[in-house]
């Protein structure tokens, strides 16, 4: 999902209000950052931010962070939020690898919306469902813990059922096919959008573990 040849991207990054800098100063204080005591949200793999910034537009009285590691394709979202004024939007640029160094427990949830499939069996631990992207998880969450994954790969869809049951998470409102669904209210990413047109299924399903 790398985008190229966008003039300025290194300054309309660095001019955003949205854009916080060294994250990792902030572990164990993203409270003070939205200065509240709101649920904290987060979206690991925003994209160009579509479903992060409607989120935060729908649903004031919860704190939403967006991270994306690409600077090519943060700039986007950053550009959808020149004109918005949106108190409880962050958006982090950081490897989710690292985000035991950014968050401690203080997260209430983590959106996992179209991540990269890593199709290969040797790359399976790259996933955001593998057992260490869960162990990481787990340093992250406030209490309960609860993971909510859109995806139009079906592959991955069964790892993560797989992945998520084997850790101890029960899973709920599972959809093959989610918007010929009962859910409602389901804010669409851009890829997700893309696909609907098309007619491709997408796979989506609630994790909760205590």
């Amino acid at each position: 999902m790398r985008l190229r040849n966008i003039k300025g991207v290194d300054s309309i990054i660095e001019k955003s209000k949205y854009i916080v800098k060294s994250p990792e100063k902030n572990k164990g204080k993203w409270k003070e950052v939205f200065s509240n005591e709101n649920e904290i949200h987060i979206e690991i793999g925003m994209g160009k931010g579509n479903f992060i910034i409607n989120m935060a537009k729908n649903n004031p009285n919860i704190n939403f962070i967006g991270i994306e590691m690409y600077d090519s394709v943060i700039v986007r979202a950053v550009q959808k939020l020149e004109n918005e004024d949106l108190l409880n939007l962050k958006l982090v640029k950081m490897d989710a690898r690292l985000i035991e160094d950014v968050f401690d427990k203080e997260v209430d949830l983590i959106y996992l919306n179209f991540s990269d499939p890593w199709p290969k069996n040797r790359n399976a631990k790259r996933r955001l469902t593998h057992k260490n992207f869960l162990d990481k998880y787990e340093n992250i969450f406030k209490g309960k813990k609860i993971i909510f994954q859109k995806t139009d790969n079906i592959h991955l869809f069964e790892f993560s059922i797989e992945s998520l049951s084997e850790y101890g998470y029960k899973l709920k409102n599972i959809s093959l096919d989610l918007h010929n669904s009962d859910f409602s209210n389901n804010i669409m990413t851009e890829y997700e959008e893309k696909f609907k047109n098309i007619g491709v299924r997408i796979n989506r399903l609630e994790a909760y573990k205590d």
